[in-house]
């Protein structure tokens, strides 16, 4: 049994999975983003003028949901990268579920489960890093030749 579990821990290793969780997370919030591109953000304006905050505020939103997901894709400043993503959650969950915070869904799930997965899940990223399938990886092993 131990040589299976050899044999697997060779083929489903860490790096793949630091791939896996990047792409899954920063590339689920992208359909977010480009939502958001196409159909504008007006919503996001209300809720953030509503919040006492400027209304430029609203912007960050091409960031944090389009940018930063694509850096993470690529693994390229990925630490910072996750942190903005983490704070453009906050950020979410503050504007548009600030009453929900304690509030269960349908399903028995709570109301911020989407938004908090999305920021839990940055948070590991910024955490574990990019992994060797990045250009994080491929920048750092560039600077340690030079």
């Amino acid at each position: 049994m131990r040589c299976c579990e050899n044999k697997l821990s060779y083929i489903l290793n860490e790096e793949i999975g630091k791939l896996i969780l990047r792409v899954s997370i920063a590339g689920l919030m992208l359909f977010h983003g480009i939502a958001k591109f196409l159909n504008g953000i007006d919503g996001i304006k209300f809720l953030v003028t509503q919040a006492g905050l400027p209304e430029f505020f609203a912007y960050g939103v091409y960031l944090g949901e389009i940018l930063f997901p694509i850096l993470i894709i690529l693994g390229l400043f990925t630490r910072i990268s996750s942190l903005f993503f983490a704070l453009t959650m906050v950020f979410a969950i503050f504007l548009a579920h600030s009453s929900d915070l304690f509030v269960l869904g349908k399903t028995g799930g709570p109301v911020i489960e989407l938004p908090l997965l999305y920021l839990l899940a940055s948070v590991s990223i910024m955490f574990i890093g990019a992994g060797k399938y990045s250009l994080d990886a491929k920048c750092n092993k560039s600077c340690k030749n030079n």
